[in-house]
This record gives structure tokens, sequence and C-alpha cells, in this order.
């Protein structure tokens, strides 16, 4: 049995999808997406451009703002 509700598993697959975005920009880094969610609600979220650029999670903190207080990533 998972510990992970329907809403984990939406907001992983959406970070997946965010991650896919740097297929061919971040090498020799991996590809990373971020989904910053307060339960349902997605406050912020990002992706990680390029090798040598901000990581997914500083977009996401960006995007979220205040928002981010108490949220999950």
């Amino acid at each position: 049995m998972s510990d992970f509700s329907a809403t984990d598993h939406a907001h992983m697959a959406a970070a997946l999808r965010l991650a896919e975005r740097g297929l061919f920009t971040t090498q020799p880094n991996p590809r990373v997406g971020c989904v910053i969610a307060q339960g349902e609600d997605v406050v912020g979220c990002g992706w990680h451009v390029r090798a040598g650029g901000p990581h997914a999670e500083v977009f996401a903190l960006a995007e979220a703002g205040a928002r981010a207080r108490g949220a999950t990533a």
C-alpha cells in the first residue's frame, strides 16, 4: 500500500513533465522539475533550464513567493 495520495502522484508527474523541458540543455547535470504545492493547489513550478544555471527549486520558489511558506516541494 502506498503512503502517497493521488494528489502527490499528480504533483510528481507534473514535476517529471517539467524536467523533460531540460532534455538537451542540462548535461552533464540531471534534468530536474519542481512543483511547490499547498494541498492540491500548485503555487510555483520550475525546471533546471541549463547546465550552470539556477536549479529548478529556485525558479519554483521565485514563482511561489510568499505562498511557498508552509508548502511542500
